[in-house]
This record gives structure tokens, C-alpha cells and sequence, in this order.
């Protein structure tokens, strides 16, 4: 009786100790979802807006995109391509059907419909959806 006693008691204490444990973690899954869900929606704002400052402080160094024509970017070269706005401009751009999945501490991956107007590299490149 004593031993049923002893593991009823140590299973109390351990979902005591964990019920804050997870609902902080949910607390703070719900916080990054909404911390990139701005995120992405800033660098529509940023892009509409020609604003080449929000890349160059958000974005990795090592970043690399891709257009549905098939044109692929860095960092580097999307920072310099906002510079020359007689060859590059965003004329409407909107996201759509946003998912933000939650990995781990460190990993979190944004999915999202991008239907944009644009002109790249001299190029009309529309993505209508």
C-alpha cells in the first residue's frame, strides 16, 4: 500500500512540475508563430516599399530565394537589384495561406501562396494566383 501511496504522490509532483513546463512552451510556440508572422508580412510591407534597409538587417548573409521564373537571388545580389529601381520594382505583392511550424528552440519553417507584379532585372514577372 505504501508503494501505490509513494508512486500515486511522485506522479503528482512530476505533473505539477511539467504542466508549467508545457504551458510555457506552448506560450512560447505561440509567441514565434506570431513574431514571424510579422516578420513575413514586414518584408511584403519592405518590398512594396523598395526598402532595402529590412533586408539587409533581417535577412542571413548567406540567404538565397527564388522567383517562379526561375530566377534565383542572394542576399547580395537582391540588396543591389533594390538599388537599381529602373530595372526592379514591386508592384503589388501579397502572401497567402501562411503556416508557421515550430521545431525546436532554434528551428521554425514559414510556408506561405506569394502572388506578386513585378519587374526583375528589366524582366515583367507576374506570379498571379
Amino acid at each position: 500500500m505504501k508503494r501505490i501511496m509513494l508512486t500515486f504522490f511522485a506522479s503528482i509532483v512530476v505533473l505539477a512540475v511539467l504542466s508549467p513546463v508545457a504551458a510555457a512552451k506552448k506560450a512560447v510556440t505561440g509567441d514565434a508563430v506570431a513574431a514571424i508572422t510579422q516578420f513575413e508580412n514586414d518584408a511584403v510591407k519592405a518590398d512594396l516599399a523598395g526598402d532595402s534597409s529590412f533586408f539587409q538587417k533581417n535577412y542571413a548573409d548567406n540567404w538565397t530565394g527564388g522567383f517562379s521564373g526561375g530566377t534565383w537571388t542572394t542576399k547580395e545580389s537582391m540588396l543591389a537589384d533594390m538599388k537599381d529601381t529602373a530595372n526592379n520594382k514591386m508592384n503589388r505583392e501579397e502572401i497567402s495561406d501562411l503556416k508557421v511550424r515550430i521545431y525546436d528552440n532554434n528551428t521554425a519553417i514559414a510556408t506561405y501562396t506569394s502572388t506578386y507584379d513585378a519587374m526583375i532585372r528589366g524582366d515583367t514577372v507576374p506570379r498571379l494566383c
